[in-house]
This record gives structure tokens, C-alpha cells and sequence, in this order.
């Protein structure tokens, strides 16, 4: 059985993960239970990893996956219930085909890799194809235009995003406040963030505390699309 601080960790992590295809940070979750420190999430963690709710990976930065869910969660139905992680290991090379085209199968669909996107201070924007990128067609939402980035730098690397992952994005001018976006600065820089807004300013804040978040009017920060999902090549 779990405690109470437990089983509200389990569902704050399960939500977060079901929103955004990646667990919160330490700091979040401390923030979400309105603890004093992140001891006290360690201890909740370790306890829920002990008990098989929940499996942290090796090597990866807030790597940890959700094995099964308490009867009061919805148990194994809200594990498959919204948005689900996102994340495939395997070969980024591809025979070019058309952009968005109709899916390999049943289970791949190609979309085209646009080159790199900073994950860190932000560089020169990303217009021109360089191969294509095979990705699973639940990876992908049935509205919309779709496009693949590889990710260069380490500032998103405590919402598990590395450098050298590739990136789905799905094109978007619209962001809810905390969403992952590819955002176009003052017309010629590219750049992956969480996104905020902030009266007529927009916030583009990096998950490693090494970055700062970087604050423009809200007329020099375009949305060019969200994150819905991520390829990683070991």
C-alpha cells in the first residue's frame, strides 16, 4: 500500500508523463507535493521503485518509467488512456521519400529531418531538408504537418531531451504555457524550450539550471511547432 505523499507523486509523474511524453524534474516535483527539499522526492521515488510502480534507467537525465499504476489511478487502463511517452531508440537513416508521406505500414510513417535545432543558446533557424527520418505512426497526432530536428546542445537535458536526439515536432502556431516548442527569435534563430507567457512577454526556459530563461516581448518570438515525441540513436 502507499502512503499518501507516495501515491500523489505516482499521479503527478503519471500526468506529467501522459502531457508532455517526459517526467517532471526533481524540482517540479517538489514544488507539486510542497516539499522543502529534494531529499524528501528521492525517498518517495526510491520507495515507489521498491514497491514496482515505477523504473528509473540508467545513464538518462528524469529517466523514469511507470511500470503500473494503484487501483485508485485507473490501474493498467489509465496507463494506455492520453498521451503516452514518445521515445524510440533505433537507426536515424531512411531512404528519402516525400515530406509527410503516407505511411511505410502500419507503423512508420517518413518525415523529413530539417537539420539541427539548439537546445541551448539559440542558432540560426532551420529551413532546408537534409534526409528523412522514419518514425512510428502513433508517434504522430492525426491533425496537422509533422517534422523531424535533431537536437544540438544540453539545456533541455533535465526534461530528457540530449544532445544528438531527434526531435518530432509537430507544426503549431499556438503553445499552452509549460508546452516544448520550436521557437523562431526575431526571425532568424531557432530555438527548443518550454514555453511561457507572461502578460505581452514570452519566456523560453531551458531545463538545466546551467541556462538562463531568456524573456523577449511577444512580438519577436514565434511558435513554429511542439514537441509530440523523440528518437535516440545509441
Amino acid at each position: 500500500m502507499l502512503t499518501r505523499k507516495q501515491l500523489d507523486l505516482l499521479e503527478f509523474i503519471h500526468k506529467r508523463v501522459q502531457r508532455d511524453g517526459v517526467p517532471p524534474s526533481f524540482d517540479e516535483m517538489k514544488v507539486a507535493l510542497d516539499l522543502r527539499s529534494k531529499s524528501g522526492i528521492h525517498r518517495l521515488i526510491t520507495a515507489l521503485e521498491e514497491r514496482g510502480f515505477i523504473r528509473r534507467l540508467a545513464h538518462r537525465a528524469r529517466a523514469i518509467e511507470i511500470v503500473k499504476l494503484p487501483d485508485s489511478l485507473g490501474g493498467d487502463a489509465a496507463m494506455t488512456a492520453g498521451f503516452t511517452p514518445r521515445v524510440i531508440d533505433g537507426d536515424r537513416q531512411s531512404a528519402p521519400r516525400a515530406a509527410n508521406a503516407e505511411p511505410v505500414d502500419h507503423y512508420a510513417v517518413e518525415l523529413p529531418l530539417m537539420g539541427r535545432i539548439a537546445a541551448g543558446v539559440p542558432i540560426e533557424a532551420i529551413s532546408h531538408v537534409t534526409q528523412q527520418v522514419a518514425v512510428p505512426s502513433t508517434m504522430l497526432s492525426p491533425q496537422g504537418e509533422h517534422y523531424a530536428l535533431e537536437v544540438k546542445g544540453d539545456s533541455m537535458i533535465e526534461a530528457g531531451i540530449n544532445d544528438g536526439d531527434v526531435v518530432i515536432i509537430r507544426e503549431t502556431a499556438a503553445a499552452d504555457n509549460g508546452d516544448i516548442v520550436v521557437a523562431l527569435v526575431e526571425d532568424h534563430e531557432a530555438t527548443l524550450k518550454r514555453f511561457f507567457r507572461h502578460g505581452k512577454s514570452i519566456a523560453l526556459e531551458a531545463a538545466n539550471p546551467v541556462y538562463e530563461t531568456r524573456v523577449f516581448p511577444e512580438e519577436l518570438v514565434k511558435v513554429q511547432g511542439r514537441l509530440v515525441g523523440l528518437i535516440r540513436t545509441y
